[in-house]
Formats: structure tokens, C-alpha cells, sequence
């Protein structure tokens, strides 16, 4: 009786939840595959593309399910900032109830791929695989405290060669205005939108990937916020007061 009372509190309160992500997608013709996709993101199976998605969802009708959620993910017209800042309406306040925010992680999140038609594959370094692969990468800001971590910022990087080349853009529906940008000038917009979204501030971390930009070092301290950052042997330093 306890374990089918847990389990249905757990179901009441994931219910809850989507439910409070959904007015985030505007049109309420998107809350059923939202639903969808988010049960089948959370349903056993290791392939999580919408097709073997679909059929685990509803497998009596898997094609228009396959549909109705190819669709929401590729074509519709819904912000994933919109998105993530609902989430973390929801989640912070729960996570800074045990404890303040300790630290703000920026970080990379590398997706394997097969193919070379996904926006912003190539051959790069991924992270999930420990080495030089075709991938896609994105930049990530996460909230961390003592005993919970939230992801508040995600964004693709997009290799120069993508950038540049317009057909394949125009292909993969790559928006006009999305232009070739760092990955320490994309987290450093990161941090810059939580500051002004008002999210609460702590030291920022990070990897010697971003850490060896002097403009990310010097963006970072501009924005009042202390650093905590790896750097290569061959950076110099000079004590406080001190000049080159």
C-alpha cells in the first residue's frame, strides 16, 4: 500500500509539473505531444529519437504519434529559453530550500552522432566519448549547490564551417540571424542573461577550455562575478596591483 501510494504521488507530482512547462510552448495544440515526448524521454529504451519514441508512447497508432511529435520537435515554433526558465522557476526555489546556490558551472555536452546532416555535427572533441569524434556540442550553465545541480542555459555551438556555409544552413532550417560565435562568447551570453534575469549569483567555474580566454576571464570580472577557472601552464599571471 506504501509503494502504490508513493508511486502514484510521483505520478500526481510529474503530472504537476509538465503541466506547469506546458504555458511555457504558447499554443495549447502542443501540450498533448509535449506530454508525449517528455513520457518517452522517461520510458525505458536506448534509442530517444522520436520514431521508436512514438512507438513506445502509443503503440496502437504509431504513425500519427510519430507525426505529432516529429512535428513538435522539428517544426514547431516554441523557445527553449522560454522553456528552461520555466523550469527553473519551478526548480530553484525547491533546490535553495536545502541550501544556497554554491556555484555556476559552464561547461560543454557532447552528443555523438553517426550522420553529418544534423546542425552543427563535425568532428570535434566529445566529451561523452573522451576523444576526437563526430559530434555535436553544446554550452551549458548550470546552478549548482551542495546537494542539486540545475541546467538553466543550452545552447548548440556551431562550427565555423556550418556557419559559413549557407546552403546547409538554409537546409537545416538554421535561422538567419544565428551567426558563428565561441564557445566562451556563448557561455559568457549565458551567464550575462541569468545576471539579468536575475538568478541568483555565485563564482563561476569552469574547465581550461574556457578558462584560457582572457576576453571570458575579463567578461566575467566586468559583470562583477568572481571566477574559479582551469588555465594552460603557459598563462601569465601578475598579482593583484601589478601590470605586464
Amino acid at each position: 500500500m506504501g509503494l502504490e501510494s508513493n508511486t502514484q504521488g510521483s505520478e500526481s507530482r510529474l503530472a504537476a509539473y509538465v503541466e506547469a512547462l506546458t504555458a511555457s510552448l504558447g499554443h495549447a495544440d502542443r501540450a498533448a505531444p509535449f506530454r508525449s515526448y517528455t513520457a518517452g524521454l522517461l520510458l525505458p529504451g536506448a534509442r530517444k529519437s522520436v520514431e521508436p519514441m512514438a512507438a513506445r508512447v502509443e503503440p496502437g497508432r504509431v504513425q500519427a504519434a510519430h507525426q505529432s511529435l516529429h512535428h513538435f520537435v522539428a517544426k514547431a515554433d516554441w523557445s527553449d529559453d522560454a522553456l528552461l526558465a520555466a523550469v527553473r522557476t519551478h526548480v530553484l526555489p525547491i533546490i535553495e530550500q536545502r541550501g544556497p546556490i554554491r556555484g555556476w558551472i559552464i561547461d560543454d555536452t557532447g552528443i555523438p552522432k553517426k550522420g553529418t546532416h544534423s546542425v552543427g555535427v563535425a568532428r570535434q572533441y566529445c566529451g561523452q566519448l573522451g576523444k576526437q569524434d563526430n559530434c555535436q556540442v553544446a554550452v551549458t550553465l548550470s546552478l549548482a549547490a551542495d546537494h542539486a545541480s540545475l541546467p538553466v542555459a543550452h545552447r548548440l555551438y556551431l562550427p565555423q564551417p556550418w556557419a559559413d556555409d549557407l546552403a546547409r544552413r538554409a537546409k537545416a532550417g538554421v535561422p538567419d540571424d544565428v551567426a558563428f560565435q565561441t564557445k566562451p562568447q556563448i557561455a559568457l551570453a549565458q551567464i550575462r542573461a541569468a545576471i539579468e534575469a536575475g538568478v541568483p549569483t555565485a563564482t563561476v567555474l569552469t574547465d581550461a577550455g574556457y578558462g584560457v580566454d582572457t576576453a571570458f576571464r575579463d567578461g566575467i570580472t566586468q559583470l562583477g562575478l568572481a571566477y574559479v577557472v582551469g588555465i594552460q601552464t603557459s598563462t601569465s599571471l601578475w598579482p593583484p596591483g601589478a601590470e605586464p
